[in-house]
């Protein structure tokens, strides 16, 4: 009799541990619109980051989320970032996110041929840090060796990232470099175009971006290009001359194809020192695929594409078409 008493006293009290322990892991907290944020740095412990959620009122139970934490191994693997915490809440979907490491990401999107200036603007606004800092990277050759590339222009490779918070510069500069070397691992011809090195081609390819967003038109321009080279032309590339007069906010004027800078290619032959932007991946593989033309000039249209010409005078002609069909509109 006695033992019928012990086990039913110790199921009783089985059941009441259970119910609570259910309750504790499952029940809500119901933040509202208020967000809660809590930033967990490298090492910190389990217990400062329990403590830190039950005291913002995240979750009701201490002991149910450390003891949750301890059996699921979630308290020694707990990843560094901020998680942000609203609206509904328990232990179980607080440890959910930290088992699926669910921290707070930032989406930073850098459109193809965006010089590095640019680039560093809009990765400061999305990750809260000075732009001046990516241009310290850009000058730190150290830095810049290790990362496999002769120069931070032209390889921050344009495309939209989810940087985790907090993310330094070097952290994300490395990251944009590291999808070039991905995104260009299997593109590379055993010769290509004129026995172009790779940094040239990057730097045909971001002049490329530049004058164009018309895809079907890449190739052709590649192979005015390289016509113009092969010929020993000058490029006579704008782009270049806005670059190298530190990126204008104005349209181009006759003067400015006089001014002397290492980018001007009105003045100077062959391409310029470094890349202008960051090319896209069909602008790369342009400049290593050009079509075969007779081009050596090329004018826009008005229209968003290029009128193609093989002598000066055909090219004239087409810029008189041009001007005149602007007048009649």
């Amino acid at each position: 009799m006695r033992m019928k008493i012990v086990i039913a006293v110790v199921a009783v009290i089985a059941l009441i541990v259970v119910t609570y322990a259910v309750r504790a892991y499952y029940g809500t907290v119901d933040l509202g619109k208020r967000r809660v944020t809590v930033v967990i740095e490298q090492g910190d412990s389990f217990g400062g980051v329990a403590d830190t959620l039950v005291r913002e009122g995240v979750v009701k139970s201490r002991i149910m989320l450390k003891l949750a934490a301890r059996l699921m191994n979630i308290d020694r693997k707990l990843a560094p970032g901020r998680y942000d915490f609203t609206g509904e809440n328990s232990c179980r979907t607080v440890l959910d996110r930290f088992a699926r490491v669910d921290f707070l990401k930032i989406k930073v999107t850098v459109p193809e041929g965006s010089p590095i200036w640019k680039t560093a603007s809009i990765l400061a606004a999305a990750m809260e840090f000075d732009s001046a800092a990516v241009r310290v990277l850009e000058r730190d050759s150290a830095f810049v060796a290790g990362l496999g590339v002769p120069g931070l222009e032209g390889y921050l490779y344009p495309e939209t990232y989810y940087f985790p918070w907090g993310w330094t510069p070097e952290a994300v500069v490395a990251e944009m470099v590291e999808l070039y070397h991905l995104q260009t691992a299997g593109i590379w011809p055993e010769a290509a175009p004129l026995g172009l090195s790779r940094r040239e081609v990057i730097i045909l390819a971001s002049i490329i971006e530049a004058e164009t967003k018309v895809d079907s038109e890449r190739t052709v321009i590649a192979s005015v290009y390289l016509n113009r080279l092969k010929q020993r032309m000058k490029l006579d590339a704008d782009p270049t001359v806005i670059y190298g007069l530190g990126g204008l906010e104005r349209p181009l004027y006759r003067k400015d194809l006089k001014k002397e800078t290492p980018y001007n290619t009105y003045v100077l032959p062959g391409l310029p020192p470094t890349p202008i932007n960051s090319p896209g991946l069909a602008s790369i593989k342009a400049a290593l695929n050009p079509d075969e033309t007779d081009f050596l000039f090329f004018v826009a249209d008005n229209n968003g594409g290029h009128y193609f010409s093989r002598t000066n005078a055909e090219h004239n002609r087409a810029k008189e078409r041009i001007r005149s069909g602007s007048k009649g509109s």
